[in-house]
């Protein structure tokens, strides 16, 4: 068992105190959670906000203020708690009393958009740290755009063992190192404990050394002696790397039969325990009370954070920049995209080109980044395979950051989280690309896209069995399925150029739903020929081509194989079968469509899916009894007519299915 330091009786110490106290007893009342990380890491997180932090809880969203992520979400209790004792509005102690029950804003681990203060949600280790890199390099991109008056701030990250295990860690970590990130600052928790017990049971890293080769500035210090850690904040911002301090603390400090173990990690301390640490710790106060000079301190932290606040207001307010800023700021232009699109859609109709989609989104983003000033390309290293840079972009490099497009390296992971830090940090918009069946690389924080409703755009393509000869490691067969299966994000699937531009619009201005863009590698025709206004895509589904008298059948398609759809129609119209076609982009845009609309749509007549993919996830289309016409295993390496040929994805395929179904 490690020997508690002696306590000192200072302001500082009694404000750490205090986090420790809330902790305890928060964990205590809801009978669960993590108390070890708040209380070990107090020293730490006390002299971070009391000294250097910058953010003011009466403007939560003030631009340019200091972000701070606890990439060890199980820590939640510290957020909480600072931010109650800083003086959110929305942190009164009835949110620390109600501390994982439902409907409370204090949830298990810090969610966004639940409470003021949060930065992102976390609680997946290894995803703050990662999310923080994108807020960072977002820093840096407009501080070249608007300069050091408009945008000069700090992100602070504390996390602990576990983040630095997962592997997105390390794409993190070489990622911020290589663009040479020295806005960001992180406190590792280094107390050598896991859920298991000591670190040394499963990792014998010197976490350390990792950093360093990785490019950063690293120091090591008692993250319990106050006047280190702030010497070591000092230290880093001095310096022109992305910073780790390792802060080694003693986990569940304060709690004198528990602390320094596992037992601490994860569990309410029990009274005894409690009585035990406030006795040890001088904390003499009831559960729940905090005196007043201690919430006197904290305030002290929010009013230097107030007082940084105005003095940028009045920057921004004699700034010529101020109007482009307010304007990368808010939300885009989503009439003026309308126009732009409505006319480029008309082009594309008369010109009728026959290209992949892939190829047709590079087509519609020269129309987006046009209209859109503060759109962020980039692709997880496939630019030239996923088409994701458009004309007069600029690459965004170590020391250099006024460009547009961000080469994330072979990083899916870290890419999708990079990505939500940047569009949770606001002012940039930002997409990405890779191949579609690396959508399981990135899945993790793509689900943390949507769980948080950040419109982040993941631009998928090499969408299905017609990528190829690469084969079925790279052919996704069942990644539709599971994307769409995620609540809260939208997936593409266009058939032609035309749907690609319709899709396009809509991922560029959703405010806050992430978008899949999966796209074909193969040339595709166009189908829409015949221009209208309207963005169909925007339906979900609707009908291509309807039947001449009654329909007999409905053959449903997305993406490729819309084209199979429309020629099946042919074959059953040579034979007096009446088929409609209707063209399917986006799932969960037609479920949000009423039952009336759904049933026009779909009609009574037999119902034939096709999509070169698995079923599961057609229900919404298909009832039991229609057919599908799609995989149900995994592809085959061969070039792409073969295989849908082989694997039975053919117009004959479906007008015979058809012809059985009637």
């Amino acid at each position: 068992m490690n020997t508690q330091a002696p306590i000192s009786v200072t302001l500082e110490d009694r404000m750490a105190n205090a986090i420790r106290a809330l902790a305890m007893d928060a964990v205590q009342a809801a009978n669960s959670g993590h108390p070890g990380a708040p209380m070990g890491m107090a020293d730490v997180a006390t002299v971070l906000f009391s000294r250097f932090v910058n953010v003011d809880p009466a403007d939560d969203r003030w631009p340019d203020r200091d972000r701070f992520v606890m990439s060890a979400g199980h820590g939640s209790m510290l957020v909480y708690a600072i931010n109650h004792l800083m003086g959110y509005d929305d942190m009164g102690m009835d949110q620390i009393r109600a501390f994982r029950q439902l409907g409370s804003r204090t949830a298990g681990h810090p969610e966004y958009g639940h409470a003021k203060g949060v930065e992102t949600t976390t609680g997946p280790l290894g995803q703050g740290i990662s999310t923080a890199v994108g807020m960072a390099l977002a820093e840096r991109m407009l501080n070249a755009r608007f300069g050091d008056d408009l945008v000069d701030h700090w992100t602070y990250v504390i996390a602990g063992d576990g983040c630095l295990m997962e592997g997105i860690s390390h794409e993190a970590i070489d990622f911020a190192g290589h663009m040479k990130l020295g806005r960001l600052i992180v406190l590792w928790d280094d107390n050598g404990i896991t859920i298991d017990g000591g670190t040394h049971l499963s990792t014998s890293t010197d976490q350390k050394a990792r950093f360093a080769a990785a490019g950063w500035h690293v120091q090591a210090v008692d993250g319990h002696d106050k006047e280190a850690v702030a010497a070591a904040i000092e230290a880093a911002r001095a310096d022109a790397r992305p910073s780790l301090v390792a802060c080694r603390t003693i986990i569940g400090f304060g709690a004198p039969n528990k602390q320094g173990s596992h037992d601490v990690h994860g569990a309410p301390l029990g009274a005894s325990e409690i009585e035990a640490a406030r006795e040890a710790l001088g904390w003499t106060h009831p559960p729940f009370e905090i005196p007043q000079d201690v919430r006197d301190g904290w305030r002290r932290a929010a009013a230097r954070g107030r007082d940084a606040r105005e003095a940028w207001q009045a920057r921004l307010t004699k700034s010529p920049k101020a109007d482009a800023l307010r304007e990368a700021l808010a939300a885009p232009d989503a009439k003026a995209l309308d126009a732009a699109i409505t006319a480029y859609k008309h082009r594309l109709s008369q010109d009728a080109p026959k290209v992949a989609t892939r190829k047709a989104s590079e087509m519609a983003l020269e129309v987006v980044n046009g209209m859109l000033p503060n759109t962020v390309g980039g692709s997880a290293d496939l630019t030239g395979s996923n088409n994701t840079r458009s004309s007069g972009m600029k690459s965004v490099t170590p020391g250099d950051y006024s460009g547009n497009y961000v080469h994330y390296g072979v990083r899916e992971h870290g890419m999708a989280a990079a990505m939500n830090g940047i569009a949770l940090h606001g002012g940039l918009r930002p997409y990405g690309g890779t191949f579609l069946v690396f959508a399981d690389y990135a899945r993790p924080a793509m689900r943390l896209s949507s769980l948080m409703g950040v419109p982040v755009v993941y631009v998928m393509t090499h969408d299905s069995i017609g990528l190829g000869e690469d084969g079925p490691t790279h052919q996704p067969v069942e990644t539709l399925a599971s994307l769409r299966a995620m609540p809260n994000m939208r997936v593409f699937r266009p058939a032609d150029a035309v749907e690609t531009a319709e899709a396009w619009q809509l991922a560029a201005t959703s405010p806050s739903t992430p978008s899949v863009l999966a796209l074909s590698r193969q040339n595709l025709p166009t189908l829409r020929t015949r221009h209208v206004d309207a963005n169909m895509t925007a339906r979900g589904a609707y009908i291509l081509r309807e039947a001449q008298g009654t329909r007999q059948v409905t053959l449903i398609a997305t993406g490729s194989e819309v084209e199979i759809a429309c020629a099946a129609a042919d074959l059953l119209e040579a034979d007096g079968i009446r088929a409609a076609v209707v063209s399917a982009p986006c799932f969960e845009l037609f479920a949000d469509a009423d039952r009336k609309t759904r049933a026009e749509v779909l009609g009574e007549a037999p119902r034939i899916g096709i999509e070169a993919a698995v079923r599961q996830g057609w229900d919404l289309m298909l009832r039991p009894d229609d057919a599908f016409v799609g995989m149900s295993s995994f592809g085959a390496s061969a070039p792409a007519p073969d295989l849908y040929r082989n694997f039975g994805i053919t117009a004959e395929a479906v007008a015979a299915r058809a012809r059985d179904m009637i």
